[in-house]
């Protein structure tokens, strides 16, 4: 029964929001905005397998067009060519939807700011995009004028760590690594920088427990204390506060935020093989998985994806 629903992993599950404690810390590329708890659903296997942004509906498909495009999906992921589904092909897959949801973020975005059309977007592109409308009367019409004001700052403090040349002109990879700084060496500074800055209430430059705390978790009067709110107060001070001062400084929030040592498509892969894989040889073969969309009634589709309406070279 548990391989029967895995299968939901590649196209169905229960929205599940990612926990307050695991919003702040980067895995690459998210391979989903929902938390890896298969006992809530499969949601992230899911969007895992598809990509974020093509996990949704597709209620228009009748259940053969549906195998019809997974049968496309399967083949594109197969590169040997041999039949099946091994662990190097799905993790490549995984890894490519990673990125590709990383191109279509910055193609959105570009067509929006690069103003003239030249093909690079200069900070003030930017904004006057963003920003124009308030600027001419320095944020005079906007109700909270100083966030504004911290918005603005931030945003050109980011464009100018990103511009690696310093010449007020983002090319089309120092756009990526402006709106996705998490994904490049040369500006993860910034993301400690802005974790930093989001949690220190008071100022000082650090990180105590209840700022750490207050950043996942508001108390609520007669409503009990979730038991992983004491957890996450031990990984503080157990974990977190290496050098056991009480704060968190730069370094330790890099080490929270930042765990570069996980390979989280390769992990998910792993997982997939292993909970969909009947006769464990290692790899999935292509009944495997047509087989077991037959215990799948259409209207329990819910979240499949735009990924199944595409063209396959849109793949």
């Amino acid at each position: 029964e548990k391989m029967q629903l895995l299968l939901l992993s590649l196209f169905v599950g229960v929205t599940f929001a990612v926990p307050p404690q695991e919003k702040r810390v980067h895995h690459q590329r998210d391979l989903s905005d929902h938390a890896h708890d298969d006992a809530h659903g499969y949601q992230y296997d899911h969007e895992a397998f598809l990509g974020k942004e093509e996990a949704k509906t597709f209620d228009q498909l009748t259940p053969e067009e549906s195998q019809a495009r997974l049968g496309k999906i399967v083949d594109r992921i197969d590169t040997d060519k041999d039949g099946f589904v091994s662990h190097a092909e799905l993790h490549h897959w995984i890894k490519h939807r990673q990125r590709r949801y990383i191109e279509e973020n910055v193609d959105k975005h570009w067509k929006e700011y690069d103003q003239n059309k030249d093909g690079k977007i200069a900070w003030t592109e930017y904004k006057n995009t963003t920003y124009g409308f308030y600027l001419e009367d320095e944020f005079s019409d906007v109700e909270d004028k100083e966030s504004y004001k911290a918005m603005l700052g931030r945003d050109e403090r980011r464009f100018k760590a990103a511009d690696k040349d310093g010449d007020g002109i983002a090319t089309r990879e120092e756009f990526t690594a402006f709106l996705h700084p998490e994904e490049f060496d040369y500006m993860k500074h910034i993301v400690i920088q802005e974790t930093i800055e989001d949690i220190d209430k008071n100022g000082d430059g650090k990180i105590n427990l209840a700022e750490y705390i207050g950043d996942m978790y508001s108390p609520e009067q007669g409503v009990d204390e979730p038991d992983w709110v004491s957890t996450e107060k031990k990984h503080f001070s157990e974990f977190r506060d290496a050098n056991k001062d009480g704060f968190l400084d730069a370094s330790e929030v890099s080490q929270w935020v930042l765990p570069g040592d996980v390979d989280h498509a390769d992990n998910e892969a792993k997982h997939l093989i292993h909970e969909t894989d009947t006769n464990n040889d290692g790899r999935l073969s292509v009944s495997e998985i047509m087989d077991k969309l037959e215990v799948i009634k259409i209207s329990t589709i819910t979240d499949y994806g735009n990924l199944l309406l595409k063209g396959h070279d849109e793949l």
